[in-house]
């Protein structure tokens, strides 16, 4: 069958190498993985190379992903990790075995619903600690919160508290931050007169203090999804060495639709693009460019399109059509010709939303 395109190739045996790797790494400190999911839309075969990789968990913030990885035959335990809503609080129930919160009400009505399921569901409590989107700001309200939840909530069970930093804040997971999350839990444990089973310390970029060796000793749960299926981010923003797993699982591949010399600043009088926007355009002359059939509606940003081929240039994007600059490149491109990228994170969620593009597994 001839391919289809724009298609976004996943090598699923490269996924399976850094989610071991990953792991591992963890492992070495005594931490375990919640395989992040979301990232690529929770694709079955891709929540599959997080469960054979060695995932503690499959984790998603969406509960229809998590249906589908069930529904797979996936039987690692199953993690929400966005707080639950109150309308899906019986989906929760039936689908998760374990969910991040920071409401009492919503735990209350989680409690009231494993009671009708006959189930026992287990909830890590958040805290704030900067980065300013869910979690308690208030720890001592947190510990109360956690007290009540310990002897009043017979179908729920507390198995640790929990963070996330980076995400809205841009709030780096410091040792001195973390270190203060694991005080916040012996606070809590002092009350409860137990030890919690888990003291979650973030996402990706978390995985810092794992590779300098300097994550505090009870921290013993991560999150992580980009630096799985990507592996990027710590190379890129914060210069870490990630040689040792693959940045290729995703691909994407664009078909060339049009190549003609064009002037390089639009000519006539200049108002707003599709989107509303005023973009800034450098006059560089007469130069050759490349239409290719996928656009912003397919990927989102056209700056987090990484060319693999040398000489090559995105300049922008309209909602289906990317324009780029191939003037100095020494291939001759042609209509029918494939363009391959790299991508970022955000652009796998784009590309594994979009029903427009093909998704081929290598």
């Amino acid at each position: 069958m001839k391919e289809r395109y724009p298609r976004l190739e996943i090598n699923l045996a490269h996924l399976k190498h850094n989610v071991a790797k990953v792991v591992e790494k963890c492992g070495s400190c005594g931490i375990q993985v919640a395989g992040v999911i979301k990232g690529a839309t929770g694709i079955v075969e891709v929540a599959e190379q997080f469960d054979k990789g060695g995932a503690a968990f499959i984790a998603s913030s969406r509960l229809e992903q998590i249906e589908d990885a069930k529904n797979a035959g996936i039987q690692k335990p199953m993690m929400l990790i966005r707080i639950p809503m109150l309308s899906e609080v019986s989906q929760v129930i039936r689908l998760a075995d374990i969910s991040l919160n920071s409401e009492l009400e919503v735990v209350k009505a989680l409690n009231e619903e494993a009671r009708k399921q006959g189930k026992l569901h287990k909830v890590i409590i958040m805290a704030d600690m900067g980065d300013l989107r869910e979690g308690f700001w208030d720890k001592e309200e947190m510990a109360d919160v956690c007290e009540y939840i310990e002897n009043q909530l017979k179908n729920i069970r507390l198995v640790g508290i929990g963070t996330n930093v980076g995400c809205y804040g841009s709030i780096s997971p410091t040792v001195e931050t973390l270190n203060e999350l694991v005080e916040i839990a012996e606070h809590i444990e002092s009350r409860l007169g137990r030890k919690l089973e888990y003291i979650s310390g973030g996402a990706t970029s978390s995985l810092m203090r794992v590779l300098d060796g300097n994550i505090p000793k009870r921290i013993n749960l991560l999150r992580i999804g980009e630096g799985i299926l990507l592996a990027r981010d710590l190379d890129v923003f914060y210069g870490y060495d990630m040689s040792d797993m693959y940045q290729d699982v995703f691909r994407l591949k664009a078909e060339v639709i049009e190549v003609k010399n064009k002037p390089s600043h639009p000519v006539g009088t200049i108002a707003v693009d599709a989107f509303g926007h005023t973009p800034v355009y450098v006059d560089r002359g007469m130069r050759k460019r490349a239409l290719l059939g996928v656009g912003k509606v397919d990927y989102g940003d056209p700056s987090e399109l990484l060319p693999l081929e040398e000489g090559i240039e995105v300049l922008g994007a309209s909602s289906d059509h990317t324009i780029i600059d191939i003037e100095n490149a020494p291939k001759e491109w042609k209509a029918g010709d494939i363009m391959e990228f790299d991508v970022c994170y955000a652009t796998i969620v784009y590309l594994t939303n979009c029903r427009n593009v093909n998704i081929a597994f290598v």
